[in-house]
């Protein structure tokens, strides 16, 4: 089930061929695999008995994987198991000394920031629960969708633990009351409310999940890199801006798009009606 007005749209006129799938080297071997295929990749938390947890080194994996996949048209994080991610490693927080705490915050600040402020769109696809960091790398990503029996929590309040630094991407993508209630209750909330609060952005069956994602990723993967690349940059700028900086800002990154040789394309395909024929890099 698809909860949102969808449109009509062109088929992808992709020519990427390869599919490639590897797994990383984390010393808890094979938690995080990696894929490609049609200029897409993959990133799939793998490690469903520890409820795809996010230890340092599977976060430290994380920011290689999406640092190598800066010549994809689409990245999308997904994950096996009932459960996207349940946050961070407690048994590894609880061990390490704060030093190795602190190191483990910043590195996912590292994450969670290089995923707002990449370039290449980042989609999670959600079949499950997200608590925590798992909750907050949701939160990151410029796009989420998820099955119709996902929830969403950050639940650190009841362990006396404040789920401060997953508040930080949670607050600026949903409103405050709804990220204060999940951030002072721990308690979860459904899908249907994580549609309604803007924390995702369609709802599927959970058995359509994986197609649905392929195809909204394939959707985006066959528009033009530059300009999406440039309409990204240009939306995390202005959102930060004042009103009459934005718009300017906005203003001035409309002529530069004009500017690019896929800008041209595009506008005269349109006016010969016909498919524009995008530059492959």
């Amino acid at each position: 089930m698809y909860y949102r007005l969808q449109m009509k749209l062109l088929k992808p006129n992709l020519i990427y061929n390869t599919f490639i799938v590897r797994q990383l080297s984390t010393q808890q071997s094979k938690v995080l695999l990696e894929s490609n295929h049609n200029g897409i990749s993959y990133l799939t938390l793998n490690n469903p008995s520890k409820r795809n947890a996010l230890s340092l080194g599977v976060i430290e994996d994380l920011i290689k994987c999406i640092h190598s996949a800066n010549d994809s048209r689409c990245l999308v994080i997904k994950s096996t198991g009932n459960v996207f991610s349940s946050g961070h490693d407690l048994k590894e927080l609880h061990s390490s000394d704060a030093n190795q705490q602190e190191t483990i915050f910043r590195r996912v600040n590292d994450l969670m920031l290089m995923i707002a402020r990449n370039k290449v769109p980042v989609i999670a696809s959600v079949d499950g629960l997200a608590t925590a960091a798992g909750c907050q790398l949701v939160a990151a990503c410029h796009m989420a969708i998820c099955s119709e029996n996902s929830r969403f929590a950050t639940p650190g309040v009841n362990i006396g633990l404040f789920c401060s630094t997953p508040s930080v991407q949670l607050s600026r993508a949903v409103n405050k009351k709804l990220a204060m209630d999940m951030l002072l209750t721990g308690e979860p909330i459904s899908a249907e409310a994580a549609l309604q609060g803007g924390l995702v952005s369609r709802i599927y069956k959970s058995k359509d999940l994986n197609s649905e994602t392929d195809r909204i990723a394939n959707i985006i993967a066959s528009k033009s890199s530059p300009v999406v690349r440039l309409g990204i940059q240009n939306f995390n700028r202005q959102i930060r801006s004042s009103l009459e900086e934005a718009a300017a800002m906005s203003a001035s990154t409309m002529v530069h798009n004009l500017e690019l040789g896929d800008g041209k394309e595009g506008l005269a395909a349109f006016l010969e009606k016909r498919h524009p024929n995008w530059n492959k890099d």
